[in-house]
């Protein structure tokens, strides 16, 4: 059965804690913890209940750039900017083995469904595969030409995706070690890929401001969409597959409808560029991290019919203890600051047209000037 559609998603919970940008997050299959990485080179474990303490797991020498949970969630895997890949206990003593194999920043961990493999992807344009229990490196995949952002196992573990600078996004026969198909409809970077539930498709997030949906099986484009007004940075499939959602560096996060091939909600909940977001893997919450030092937003998915809304700003719920007048200066904090930052945005924007018109006008003159030396 289909799970229902999210009604008007509220900011429930900050996390709090990161000195630095957080560029990860990814929720234990139990939504019991929350793991996230920042740039600060510090991991953080912290516990849904309110009142629970969090954990902060040093160990990397550079920023943190990944994280994921092994679906027993006994285990977490991280890679960093040190170029190292290490696996965790996450607990309170926060023991972790090294993995060394990369030679540059790692960008992606993800952990095959059986718990028993993790597929990385680093700056060195390598996807390497390892050994979670003999903690040991297995192989390598070496046909991108520029840096890999980012690889995903297949649900039922047979495929590897990966997404790369070289503007390309690779599917992988993991026992082949072949590649199946390239697909190269991305007209910049691809920042993120990962697989719908099913397995039957996958979609890729670029900085070309697009999402791209493709049928694995047929390799035919099944959806676009151009919603963002700057870079895509990360997405995230609801269980259901139903939904997806996307964060950006215009500041926003958005819900689509999958099924509709639709926008569902906007969410302006960060103050700069987000650059992570995860749902549950229950799908009763979503989780996004920016460079607005924020660390966590944790988006409930509340049950219902689901009203179909172009844009929902989302705000914190008000404590008992807070006085409205004080909860209304801060909407109108918020609002004021989304406009300045799409005000910034558009500035940047016109500042790169007129200097692709000024780079064009020297190129002219050059040319001019070679005609006319004798």
């Amino acid at each position: 059965m289909a799970a229902p559609c999210p009604e008007d998603p509220s900011l429930e919970r900050h996390f709090k804690g990161h000195r630095d940008a957080v560029t990860c997050v990814d929720f234990s299959f139990n939504t019991k913890q929350l793991a996230s990485g920042s740039m600060d080179s510090c991991l953080m474990l912290w516990h849904m209940k309110p009142q629970s303490r969090a954990y902060r797991f040093v160990g990397h020498k550079d920023a943190v750039t990944c994280v994921n949970f092994s679906p027993s969630g006994h285990l977490l895997a991280s890679g960093s900017r040190d170029k190292t890949v290490r696996i965790w206990v996450p607990n309170v003593k926060g023991e972790s083995t090294v993995f060394r194999a990369h030679t540059a920043t790692v960008r992606s961990v993800h952990f095959c469904s059986d718990g028993q493999s993790l597929v990385t992807a680093s700056d060195d344009k390598t996807v390497k595969v390892w050994s979670t229990h003999r903690q040991k490196f297995l192989f390598s995949l070496s046909q991108h030409i520029n840096w890999v952002r980012c690889a995903k196992f297949s649900p039922d573990g047979r495929l590897i995706v990966s997404a790369s600078d070289d503007k390309t996004v690779k599917l992988w026969d993991k026992t082949s070690r072949e590649c199946v198909h390239s697909y190269c409809e991305h007209g910049s970077f691809v920042t993120y890929v990962d697989f719908h539930p099913s397995g039957t498709c996958i979609a890729a997030a670029s900085m070309d401001n697009t999402v791209k949906v493709w049928d694995v099986r047929t390799h035919r484009l099944l959806q676009h969409y151009q919603l963002h007004s700057a870079a895509v940075n990360a997405l995230s499939f609801h269980p259901s597959g139903n939904y997806l959602v996307t964060a950006s560096s215009d500041s926003t996060l958005k819900i689509l409808d999958l099924m509709e091939g639709r926008l569902l909600y906007t969410l302006h909940g960060h103050q700069g560029p987000a650059t992570t977001v995860a749902f549950s893997r229950t799908g009763e919450y979503f989780a996004s991290g920016g460079s607005d030092e924020q660390p966590e937003v944790d988006f409930p998915i509340p049950p219902g019919r689901g009203r179909s809304q172009e844009s929902v700003q989302s705000q914190p719920q008000e404590p008992i203890s807070m006085p409205q007048t004080l909860t209304s200066t801060l909407e109108h904090i918020v609002g004021q600051l989304d406009v300045l930052t799409q005000t910034v945005s558009i500035l940047e924007q016109r500042l790169t047209l007129t200097e692709d018109k000024l780079k064009q006008c020297l190129e002219n003159q050059q040319l001019i000037m070679q005609r006319t030396t004798p």
